[in-house]
């Protein structure tokens, strides 16, 4: 009978059809999601991913994830699970705050973070703006998203202390904020791939200016429409 270490050695020697097939799946998830990143997700093909991943057959992505839908969906969902942990972490810390820049916090540095986590270069903020741009594709994305318990507790939170807002105010601000925190974080990971970011900016400190940039605009006037 083959022991554990025997077993552990035979696989490393012959790795079964299943390891080698879960290591395709994310050779492709991670050249699909620097070529959309790059060129975005409309202009580069199931076949250009599976072809940039060294797959001979042109049909690697259908077989492992079915559309194009659904690969930047699994892209995504690649991602989530740290933002995740490190938000329900956050949340965990702030039970009954009165600070709404808590609550605030809440919903920008668990992304800051995990970006801060990826090194350099990353793509995942740039694939994120990207995706912002595809209307059908941008919907599937955010809406996951948003059936986040912990962000809709942070959401919840930050409501109660911010002045009551007419509804269709509260959706505006929300997709400002929602764009502000994309293509900031976008702007930060191409500035530090191309070598361009400044020596005294970080993470941490474009974290603190989104949540400076999004209590302002919570807290802003509303001015009366005619």
């Amino acid at each position: 009978m083959m022991n554990t270490d025997d077993s552990k050695q035979a696989r490393l020697v012959n790795p079964s059809k299943s390891d080698r097939g879960s290591e395709t799946r994310e050779l492709i998830l991670v050249t699909a999601e620097r070529l959309f990143a790059e060129h975005g997700v409309e202009a580069v093909s199931n076949r250009q991913v599976s072809e940039a991943a060294g797959q001979s057959n042109n049909f690697a992505v259908g077989y492992h994830f079915g559309s194009k839908e659904d690969l930047v969906v699994a892209i995504a969902r690649r991602h989530s699970e740290s933002v995740e942990r490190r938000r329900t972490e956050m949340l965990a810390e702030l039970t009954g705050s009165p600070d709404l820049r808590d609550w605030v916090s809440c919903l920008v540095r668990p992304a800051t973070e995990h970006l801060a986590s990826l090194g350099i270069p990353s793509w995942y903020a740039r694939f994120i703006a990207q995706v912002t741009t595809h209307p059908a594709l941008r919907e599937r994305v955010f809406n996951e998203s948003y059936t986040s318990r912990s962000l809709q507790q942070a959401h919840e939170s930050m409501f109660r202390l911010i002045p009551r807002l007419p509804e269709a105010i509260r959706q505006e601000r929300n997709e400002m904020g929602r764009l502000l925190v994309v293509h900031m974080c976008a702007e930060r990971e191409r500035a530090l791939h191309e070598g361009t970011a400044s020596p005294h900016s970080t993470w941490e400190s474009t974290a603190a200016g989104l949540v400076d940039a999004l209590v302002g605009l919570w807290l802003a006037p509303v001015t009366a429409r005619r």
